[in-house]
Formats: C-alpha cells, sequence, structure tokens
C-alpha cells in the first residue's frame, strides 16, 4: 500500500530551473519543498494557505533547508483574485489533496486559470477514496472524473496522467 509520494508526484510534473510555481493549500509544505528543489536558485514557489499558523511553519522549514526562493501568501484559494498573485504570471500550480476540501470548487479552478500563463500547467492531485478513517470523508471525495470535467470545463485540455500512489489519483492539464 503506498500513499502519495510529493517528490516523485513533482518529479513526475517535470518542473524545471527558473519557473515561477504556485502551491495551492500548501498546508504541510511537501509539495513546496520538493517544487523548490526543482526550480532551484532562479525560480520561485509561492506557498499559498489560508491557515496562518501553517505560513510560519512552511517559511521556517524552507528556510531550514536552505530554500530561499519559496514564498508564502495568507490567501483565499476559492476566491478570485484570492490568491494574491498577479494575473497569468505562473508557469505551474500544484493542487495537491485540496479540491476534497474546497467548498467552492469551480472558484478553485478559475483563480488556477487566472494566475497561470497561457499554455501554463496544472498538477491535479487528491484522493480516489475514502480509506477507513484515512483521507476524506467518503461524502468529500471527488472522483477524477468530476476533478478533470471542473478542469476541462474552464478551458484546460488534460495533459497527462501520473502515478501517484493507491490512494489518489493524479493528471496534469493544460491551460488553452
Amino acid at each position: 500500500m503506498t500513499f502519495s509520494d510529493p517528490q516523485k508526484n513533482i518529479q513526475q510534473f517535470g518542473l524545471t530551473e527558473g519557473m515561477k510555481i504556485a502551491d495551492l493549500g500548501a498546508g504541510s509544505a511537501a509539495y513546496t519543498l520538493a517544487a523548490a528543489a526543482q526550480v532551484g536558485t532562479s525560480g520561485r514557489v509561492y506557498a499559498v494557505e489560508v491557515q496562518k499558523e501553517l505560513l510560519s511553519n512552511i517559511k521556517n522549514m524552507a528556510a531550514k533547508q536552505g530554500f530561499f526562493n519559496v514564498e508564502v501568501i495568507w490567501g483565499d484559494i476559492e476566491r478570485l483574485g484570492g490568491t494574491k498573485i498577479k494575473d497569468h504570471v505562473l508557469d505551474a500550480v500544484i493542487v495537491s489533496n485540496v479540491l476534497f476540501q474546497a467548498e467552492d470548487k469551480r472558484g478553485v479552478v478559475a483563480e488556477v486559470r487566472r494566475i497561470l500563463k497561457p499554455k501554463g500547467r496544472v498538477l491535479v492531485v487528491d484522493w480516489k477514496d475514502s480509506f477507513g478513517g484515512m483521507g476524506p470523508h467518503v461524502d468529500q471525495v471527488m472522483s477524477e472524473q468530476t476533478a478533470r470535467d471542473l478542469f476541462e470545463n474552464d478551458g484546460f485540455t488534460l495533459d497527462r496522467f501520473i502515478s501517484s500512489g493507491d490512494h489518489h489519483y493524479g493528471f496534469v492539464a493544460v491551460k488553452q
């Protein structure tokens, strides 16, 4: 039984040196830190989180690991403009284990669309199911097809699927 490995998922996403990206709902910073390593010192990772107490943890972990290319933002990823990131400036966005808990899922997709450059990419990783107390409540699980439809209905095209563990699905979509 394998859980989703942020390091492996980020490697499959294909980030490169110098990219500007955002980790929406950064939480524990696992994706933020993996991405910071990939984009290097000339890149930038915006860790957006609504829970203020997590922001200082993210900043401290990044500094402790020598990542000074991480910027934390207290923001609402479900509201247009809520990330406080300028329009069409990012090369890539990470939306991992966020959709199942978002009240306004369309709002999340609209914000991703707003901050991504044309042809920018989004990595979506979320829970396949509720596994006896692990992961979200069964009523909160969003199927892979529903997640794909959400993005495709807002001008994204499926690029590829990624292998993201036994309990998660993952895909990369491109903004058209």
